[in-house]
């Protein structure tokens, strides 16, 4: 259903049914990059990234370094979570299972807690959700995904397999999709002998690998409180 987008005399606005504050409260949890949030002030949003590590995104005033969890006590119009993926995502599986068939029952334990994290997110009293993580191990239990997104479809040349669970949000609509474009992320393996991954550099360490692409970020800001694409 294509997005509608009327403004009232009380500056709201409504998006495919959803009547939204032209000014919103937004939280972005486990963001220290601040890259939607910087996103979110440039359109007028009251927005606050929020990690346990100081922000790097340069704007400390809108940044509240604290535990998420006593910030899902307050009112939020949305939350976008980024919650960690370490010990749940498929990359991780050669380490999930050191032998074929075997799991590694310290590590499902370590993934066990990092899926009560996200739960809380997911189940937060908020009428607006998103959460971002990469593709799960099935064995993690998470619900269902909403979307699959790459950099690549919004102007960004590079895959990276995202996945998006959203809540009284429309799906991100791609603004500009790109044929020319590369692995962000080593995958190892024979992977490296494929044409796409020969000689490439690739994003190194976790805070690299994790980064919000400028395309999906602005994407989330504009589709997500004002329609526009």
């Amino acid at each position: 259903m294509a997005l509608i987008v009327l403004m009232t005399k009380k500056s709201n606005i409504n998006i495919g049914g959803l009547t939204l504050s032209k000014s919103m409260r937004i939280l972005l949890a486990c963001e220290e990059s601040q890259a939607v949030t910087k996103e979110l002030r440039a359109l007028g949003h009251e927005a606050y990234s929020c990690d346990i590590e100081p922000c790097s995104g340069g704007y400390p005033e809108w940044h509240l370094q604290q535990d998420a969890a006593e910030l899902l006590k307050q009112k939020w119009d949305m939350i976008i979570a980024f919650p960690p993926c370490t010990y749940m995502t498929n990359g991780g599986a050669v380490r999930m299972y050191p032998q074929k068939g075997v799991i590694d029952p310290k590590r499902l334990a370590k993934a066990m807690e990092a899926k009560e994290f996200f739960m809380m997110f997911y189940n937060a009293d908020c009428p607006r959700i998103a959460i971002e993580n990469p593709m799960p191990m099935k064995v993690i239990g998470l619900p269902e995904k909403s979307q699959v997104i790459q950099p690549y479809q919004f102007g960004d040349p590079y895959s990276k397999r995202t996945y998006l669970w959203l809540k009284g949000l429309p799906n991100l609509t791609p603004t500009e999709v790109l044929t020319d474009y590369q692995p962000f992320i080593n995958g190892g393996g024979g992977r490296l002998n494929r044409d796409n991954y020969k000689g490439k550099k690739f994003a190194g360490g976790s805070s690299a690998r994790s980064k919000t692409f400028l395309g999906i970020a602005r994407a989330m800001a504009t589709q997500w409180t004002t329609g526009g694409i």
